[in-house]
């Protein structure tokens, strides 16, 4: 079995994302790593090339600023280097998520499990979300709870926006692909950032999804669905953490908003029958 990964990046240091980290969290088990680096105005091409494996292999690209459509350009990036990758498996990875060393094992046992599975085309992930520090995760159906991030090479996939895979079963109709659960979780270290640099990513992507910059106030979001974070964050990323221990405390007068107050209806729901109403990209088999 060959497992290859693969991430796009561009602007990775100046927007503060631990792309390093996320990298090197899962090159042990991955037999060539495929970065596609989108032309930066920072040094994270130069510090991708710090990385001394053989398995890394990197390509260079431009994004098109005229592609302003429903981020698309993710897409495209996205599938860039996924058509690159030569193993049986491709295991995606964003800059801002990280894996946990204790976890790795489960991870590559989950793809020789499901190799000659044809009924298997993906393999997913919950996710824990951390939000305003480290130490502070969000629980709401606004946010998934799950995805897809590992994909068999031989499935006819593509990536609408980056976020999702579709699977063509004939060159006019995309379906979500087959997945079995990994029983891993994904670290997603997104929202913790500075909020400076989520405003200034928020700058310079937004664009591409033909939106305006509207200033981010982390202080600004539903204190209901903050709960603490009681397990271990990877050893990859200590040095990374936030200093703050409590949870994340937002603005007191802060009124949530119509979508907010729907999640926080559907959650209500959730917990009476049991369910989970969040956005799910795959078809659980």
């Amino acid at each position: 079995m060959k497992i290859s990964a693969f991430t796009f990046i561009k602007n990775g240091q100046i927007l503060g994302y631990p792309f390093l980290e996320s990298i090197q969290s899962i090159l042990d088990i991955v037999d060539e790593f495929v970065i596609n680096v989108g032309y930066s105005e920072d040094d994270t091409l130069l510090m991708i090339k710090s990385i001394e494996s053989p398995k890394i292999r990197i390509i260079e690209s431009f994004w098109s600023d005229s592609m302003q459509n429903k981020g698309y350009v993710y897409g495209q990036q996205k599938m860039i280097a996924q058509f690159n990758c030569t193993g049986d498996w491709s295991f995606y990875i964003e800059g801002d998520e990280i894996y946990h060393e204790n976890d790795l094992k489960q991870i590559r046992k989950s793809m020789e499990m499901h190799l000659h599975d044809p009924n298997v085309e993906a393999l997913i992930f919950d996710f824990y979300h951390f939000y305003g520090n480290t130490n502070t995760i969000l629980n709401s159906p606004g946010w998934y709870r799950s995805e897809a991030r590992i994909i068999k090479n031989s499935v006819r996939s593509y990536a609408p926006d980056g976020l999702f895979w579709l699977v063509l079963d004939s060159n006019k109709k995309g379906r979500y692909p087959k997945a079995k659960h990994t029983g891993v979780c994904c670290y997603h270290y997104g929202w913790a950032r500075s909020q400076n640099q989520m405003n200034l990513k928020s700058k310079k992507v937004q664009k591409y999804w033909g939106k305006e910059h509207i200033k981010i106030d982390y202080t600004q979001m539903d204190q209901s669905i903050f709960e603490k974070f009681k397990g271990t964050h990877p050893k990859i990323i200590k040095h990374w953490l936030s200093d703050d221990i409590e949870l994340y405390q937002v603005d007191s007068n802060f009124v949530p908003t119509t979508k907010q107050k729907k999640h926080q209806a559907m959650i209500k729901i959730e917990k009476l029958f049991g369910i989970d109403l969040s956005k799910k990209h795959y078809k659980l088999v």
